[in-house]
């Protein structure tokens, strides 16, 4: 099953330069789910609920240079965590979110002061 999770901003578009529609959907399938799952248990466990979140209203984007994924950044104060979901443009033109996990702080800090990662 596939669902909808979200929209592409054009806040993000702008920001990050994207030649993508404003409010394209992003969607999480179970395949994606299952990678989520299998990847980084415990923090899918402790953050999977939150992926509408993170992608509506992330404090920092940016665009993983080898890959292209779009990066949503939410920092969690009650944690002090920085919780990244990866979105990846499939084959066919639609927005999937394909990977969550937590940041470290200190790499996070670091693409923000290299500018890699923005505040939205």
């Amino acid at each position: 099953m596939t669902t909808e999770v979200g929209k592409l901003s054009e806040k993000v578009i702008a920001l990050l330069g994207l030649p993508l529609q404003t409010n394209q959907p992003i969607f999480l399938g179970d395949s994606n789910i299952a990678h989520m799952q299998k990847r980084h248990p415990a923090d899918y466990a402790q953050y999977g609920k939150y992926i509408p979140q993170i992608l509506n209203r992330p404090d920092y984007v940016g665009q993983n240079p080898s890959d292209g994924s779009i990066e949503y950044v939410k920092e969690f104060k009650i944690d002090d965590e920085f919780v990244k979901v990866a979105v990846r443009l499939s084959g066919g033109g639609a927005l999937y979110a394909r990977s969550l996990y937590v940041l470290k702080p200190n790499r996070v800090k670091n693409f923000i002061a290299k500018g890699t990662l923005k505040k939205v």
